[in-house]
């Protein structure tokens, strides 16, 4: 059987889910919503650069379209797309329903849920104690934190990089029972760690990589034994508020500030597809529980990619990546870097996003919708990003699956 809830566990790109794919049912006219947003064209550009293609309207046209397709074949309900690059022009559009119910469109203004996109935010607060001396990254996680299986090992730099080898949590069966059966209770960080801490340790710390939502929410009882203070005031006060976010937002419940789009999600144990939007993401704490919206994810993924609240040297080791298998594609600490894009994606129940950088082209992609329901495998916002870098930057193809050259006719025999 495969759970629902797992999916905050994919760090990068699509992943292969085990069982059977559950698509939604929709009304049709969910799908044939036209593209409603902003569009700023920029005039075509002599210097014949290819990182970034110029927002031309014939470009726009394009876009709308992949979008559209993507929207329809894996039957999302909804999209806001955005893209902006200095020079470039930028382009804001909606697509489909924001609730299959009423029909409401999508609007550019939404508050989202953005699941792992919250790892993000706890590495750096992580990190800000880092320059403030008042940690160091090799600094083993059981000085901090005691009962960690390889504890005295495992270091705060092997955990924001995925390589601690400590069992994710959020695989653990009676996890899984126990979210699925109520999921608007709360639970604890120690909760949490109990479902992981039963499980052997996967493998010895540094040796590979794995992601698991299990270092997280380790990183974010660093933070706070470290501040003194609950983690979702560490992170508005030092994250937040200098990043000038005035729209995102860690909840200590359920909370879900208006305006936003209803999120669906299919349910391992019924198959069917379920309203999940006031579902208390306090499972996901520290790896998965902020809410944001479009403006300011926009400005998050350039100050995430720059470094601009860390000093360059540490940003210089949240940089440094390892391999996670794919061609061109690495994590580092808290964040990755495929195919010359960096940033964090985003899965739970109900909601999916996609916040990258181009240093190259100074440009960023967000992609939000309102379901984490797989397609053929593949995480729905992976196959939006797909589809638009294929179109702007071909060159930097998420998550780099670029699509095969079409084959050349062959040249008629002579008669």
């Amino acid at each position: 059987m495969r759970s629902t809830y797992i999916r905050l566990r994919r760090a990068c790109v699509a992943a292969a889910a085990a069982g059977l794919l559950i698509a939604p049912t929709v009304a049709g006219s969910a799908y044939g919503t036209p593209a409603q947003g902003q569009f700023a064209p920029a005039a075509p550009s002599p210097d014949g650069d290819t990182e970034f293609r110029q927002l031309t309207p014939a470009v726009a046209a394009q876009l709308d379209a992949a979008i559209q397709q993507v929207l329809r074949e894996a039957r999302v309900p909804g999209v806001t797309v955005g893209l902006w690059a200095p020079g470039k022009g930028s382009y804001v559009r909606n697509f489909g329903v924001a609730d299959k119910a009423t029909g409401a469109p999508m609007r550019s203004d939404f508050e989202i849920r953005i699941g792992s996109e919250t790892k993000t935010f706890t590495v750096t607060a992580l990190l800000q104690l880092v320059d403030q001396g008042k940690i160091g990254l090799d600094d083993p996680i059981g000085k901090y934190i005691t009962g960690v299986p390889n504890g005295d090992r495992i270091t705060l730099r092997q955990l924001a990089g995925m390589r601690s080898g400590l069992f994710n949590y959020s695989e653990d069966e009676d996890f899984d029972k126990a979210l699925e059966a109520h999921p608007r209770q709360p639970f604890t960080p120690q909760q949490l760690l109990g479902y992981s801490f039963k499980h052997p340790v996967q493998f010895a710390p540094g040796e590979k990589w794995e992601y698991s939502n299990t270092n997280l929410i380790l990183l974010g009882l660093v933070v706070e034994k470290i501040t003194g203070r609950p983690l979702h005031e560490v992170i508005d006060q030092s994250v937040l508020k200098p990043a000038g976010l005035r729209r995102t937002l860690f909840p200590v419940g359920a909370e879900f500030p208006e305006p936003h789009a209803q999120g669906y999600t299919d349910q391992s144990a019924s198959g069917k597809i379920v309203n999940a939007t006031d579902w208390d993401p306090s499972w996901a704490w520290a790896a998965g529980a902020i809410i944001s919206d479009l403006q300011d994810l926009r400005s998050w993924a350039r100050t995430l990619a720059t470094g601009t609240l860390l000093t360059p040297a540490t940003q210089a080791e949240r940089l440094k990546t390892t391999s996670i298998g794919i061609p061109g594609a690495g994590y580092g600490l808290g964040i990755f870097d495929i195919q010359g894009w960096i940033g964090h994606n985003g899965s739970l129940p109900g909601y999916e996003t996609l916040t990258v950088y181009l240093p190259e082209a100074q440009a960023t992609m967000v992609v939000l919708l309102n379901t984490d329901v797989l397609h053929d495998g593949q995480e729905p916002s992976t196959l939006f990003g797909e589809a638009i870098t294929s179109i702007v930057t071909p060159d930097h193809v998420y998550p780099g699956h670029k699509p095969p050259a079409p084959k050349p006719t062959p040249a008629p025999k002579p008669s």
